[in-house]
This record gives structure tokens, C-alpha cells and sequence, in this order.
């Protein structure tokens, strides 16, 4: 069972940067995808950023530039740097962990949140502009 513990949202001001701090525990397997995600009342879950166990990463459009996911496999830790923070960032945001997508052509990961079966509890984002 893997366990994902979040930490580091927060208010901040348009402009403003924060870094989420996500510590995972539990067996993470070799093709385990990690990433982040958020959700607003009302709307789907959306994959921000999700990483490869080799490294590789993808970003939604609307963060590209702006967020950076990186990890600590030593300190079993995932971040997410966000810089450039604005009023539509508003979110509760979540660690997740999934195996990677299989097609013919493949297994990779995706920002699809019906891929991840493992998640935190959530941390709150708030922007004010």
C-alpha cells in the first residue's frame, strides 16, 4: 500500500511562488507514474504535473513554465515548485501515484487521474489577485 502525505499550500498573492511537499511511503514500483493534481468545486480533478520513474516529465499546458516537479528518490519526496502563482491556481491540489497507461504502443504515464489509484489527502492553494 503506498501512502502519500502532502504539506505546503497556502495563501499567497498573485505573482507569488509556493512549493508542495508530497512524502510518500509504501512500495513504489519500478513503472510507477507520481504527479499532482487539483480540483475546484464543480469541476474533474486535473493532472498539473506527473513524472516518470526515469525522470521524464509532463506539465499541463496552463503551468508550463511556471511550475517544476522534481523528486527526491532518496528522501522518497515529490515537489512541486510554483512560481508566477495566479487568482486561477486556486485549487485543492494532490500527490498521486498509479502504474503507467499500457496501449500496443506502449506504458507511459498521463495526466489521466483514473490512472492513479493511490492518493493523498489534499493541501489547499489559495491566489488572491
Amino acid at each position: 500500500e503506498v501512502r502519500l502525505v502532502e504539506s505546503g499550500g497556502g495563501s499567497v498573492q498573485a505573482g507569488g511562488s509556493l512549493r508542495l511537499t508530497c512524502v510518500v511511503s509504501g512500495t513504489i514500483y519500478r513503472d510507477y507514474c507520481q504527479g499532482w493534481f487539483r480540483q475546484v468545486p464543480g469541476k474533474e480533478r486535473e493532472g498539473v504535473a506527473v513524472i516518470d520513474s526515469d525522470g521524464g516529465t509532463i506539465y499541463a499546458d496552463s503551468v508550463k513554465g511556471r511550475f517544476t516537479l522534481s523528486k527526491d528518490n532518496a528522501k522518497r519526496t515529490l515537489y512541486l515548485q510554483m512560481n508566477s502563482l495566479q487568482p486561477e491556481d486556486t485549487a485543492t491540489y494532490y500527490c498521486a501515484a498509479g502504474f503507467r497507461a499500457t496501449d500496443p504502443a506502449g506504458a507511459y504515464c498521463t495526466r489521466q487521474s483514473w490512472e492513479y489509484n493511490s492518493w493523498g489527502q489534499g493541501t489547499q492553494v489559495t491566489v488572491s489577485s
